[in-house]
């Protein structure tokens, strides 16, 4: 098995702290989070997908498999360094109510994009050569996404298959031209990514000093509308003619929707991807291992066998189950990256055949304690029934919280095995939970805020197969109490879950 320490942490997405400037983001409440962490004991924080928006506000959707969302750019980071102006703060919402996301878009970009031109016209010596650095070394996707996104501004965020078809297709001469009368557009991305990484790897590097380990999380797919799709149409299925999906991703009908999910997705072409040594996904999960230090990978299923559904079917209903790449990716992967530090999200319907991959690679599955009552075969996910190779959940972000599912999602039949199995639970049956996920002998335990905080179904992060009001929660500020801190040390300690120190990634000053 991959060698995971002993440890806890939490899990909460970086658009959930209580920032400035209406959505959570690098800068201070992201630091106090990581002291609050450390304070109690916790090895371990887990994010979501870190990129930029595609559709929605998912962060499962996102325009680039490797650039970062620049709605996580602290404010207040780039007026320490002199990007922006301190007053510029004073108009921005300091309420950490729920996010607005078109308001966020209309307010905070603006300021981002503007310190980014102060920083091409004003920045000199130590940063600039950073910033030389960050791009000669990062080219090999930074280009393509820079270009991608200053089109898809420049044709008011349509797809890309909506552009001109000289450039919908890549043609040399319209590329050409298109970066030669978008140059300022560009250089503007580029500084934005440059700030991203710098404030993202500040912040993580303040993680290790603290003995943290950050868990990133991957999305089997990308989106259609993505600079990934656009630069390497080779990878992908899609018709010749027109460039649309042959066949796109889901799940199919089972006892939660009738139709299946259609997540849209295009699907890979896994025989282009082996004749070229899988070098796009050996690039994608090595940038994961650089930004992160574990790697969730979503939706594990899909590499053994995944839904393939007819483009053009409104539901998942007549998809077939098609062979991923299985054992060869992560051979391949393995060789690459020395090892294979990830857990796969193998929730659901799994086959044998799934668990035999993810047992044969040693990968860690999952496991989620709201999943485990409602019937024998649930058990699985019960701590008698755990072993090490396991990281244990109260609950996911696709979950409601332990205390909303307790008051209106549990059956009567759940609720009288639950009371069996944790007796009474005086501080609230989110505290026992979160005692039989790190006194399990999962090697990693995992709670979200929401369950620490002991809220209920308001807090909320995400409703499956639900289009709107998703990813809005943010805490409140002085919800990190002493007392949360106290309990939460006491437990890692007496289930010997306290992290261990761990390396310090070497860092220059950082200038963003």
């Amino acid at each position: 098995m991959m060698s995971f320490p002993r440890a806890t942490g939490i899990l909460l997405h970086p658009t959930s702290f209580p920032a400035f400037g209406g959505i959570g983001d690098f800068g201070p409440a992201a630091y106090e989070f990581a002291d609050f962490l450390a304070s109690a004991r916790q090895g371990l924080w887990q994010v979501l997908p870190l990129g930029p928006p595609a559709t929605g506000n998912s962060p499962y959707s996102s325009t680039s498999a490797f650039a970062g969302n620049p709605l996580l750019i602290s404010l207040e980071r780039l007026a320490v360094h002199g990007w922006m102006g301190a007053a510029q703060l004073a108009s921005l919402q300091r309420e950490a109510g729920a996010i607005d996301y078109e308001e966020v878009f209309q307010r905070k970009l603006p300021l981002i994009v503007g310190a980014a031109r102060n920083f091409l016209q004003k920045a000199r010596g130590n940063a600039r050569n950073r910033f030389e650095h960050f791009c000669e070394d990062n080219a090999w996707w930074l280009e393509d996404f820079v270009l991608f996104d200053a089109l898809r501004e420049r044709y008011d965020r349509k797809c890309w298959k909506e552009w001109p078809r000289a450039l919908a297709r890549r043609e040399a001469t319209a590329l050409a031209g298109a970066r030669k009368e978008l140059v300022a557009e560009m250089d503007l991305r580029r500084v934005i990514q440059f700030f991203f990484y710098q404030q993202w790897h500040a912040l993580r590097r303040y993680c290790a000093q603290r003995s943290i380990r950050v868990v990133g999380d991957i999305a089997i797919f990308v989106a259609y509308d993505s600079a990934d799709v656009w630069a390497h149409r080779d990878l992908f299925r899609l018709r010749k003619d027109d460039l649309e999906p042959e066949a796109v991703s889901g799940v199919p009908p089972d006892a939660f929707s009738a139709t299946g999910q259609r997540w849209g997705s295009p699907l890979y072409d896994w025989a282009a991807i082996r004749a070229r040594g899988y070098d796009w996904w050996i690039d994608r999960l090595r940038w994961g291992t650089q930004t992160c230090d574990y790697i969730r990978l979503d939706h594990f299923r899909g590499f053994e066998q995944f839904w393939e559904i007819p483009a053009g079917d409104p539901t998942a209903v007549n998809g077939r189950w098609v062979d991923g790449p299985k054992d060869e990716l992560f051979n391949k992967l393995r060789d690459a990256l020395g090892g294979l530090p990830f857990f796969a999200e193998d929730l659901g319907h799994i086959t044998p055949a799934v668990h035999a991959l993810r047992e044969r690679h040693q990968i860690p599955g999952l496991a989620v304690l709201q999943f485990g009552f409602s019937d024998t075969g649930a058990h699985v996910y019960l701590p008698h029934r755990l072993t090490p190779d396991r990281v244990v959940y109260t609950g996911t972000h696709d979950n409601d919280t332990t205390v909303g599912w307790w008051k209106s999602g549990v059956s009567d039949n759940e609720r009288r095995a639950i009371q069996a199995y944790v007796g009474p639970c005086e501080d609230g049956i989110h505290w026992a939970f979160i005692r039989l996920a790190q006194a399990s002998v999962a090697s990693l335990a995992v709670v979200p805020l929401q369950d620490v905080l002991g809220l209920s179904s308001e807090a909320r992060l995400n409703t499956p197969s639900v289009c709107d009001g998703n990813f809005r929660w943010r805490y409140q500020p002085g919800s990190l109490t002493r007392a949360l801190t106290e309990k939460l040390a006491a437990l890692a300690e007496v289930t010997d879950r306290v992290p261990p120190a761990m390396p310090v990634p070497h860092a220059e000053e950082f200038v963003a």
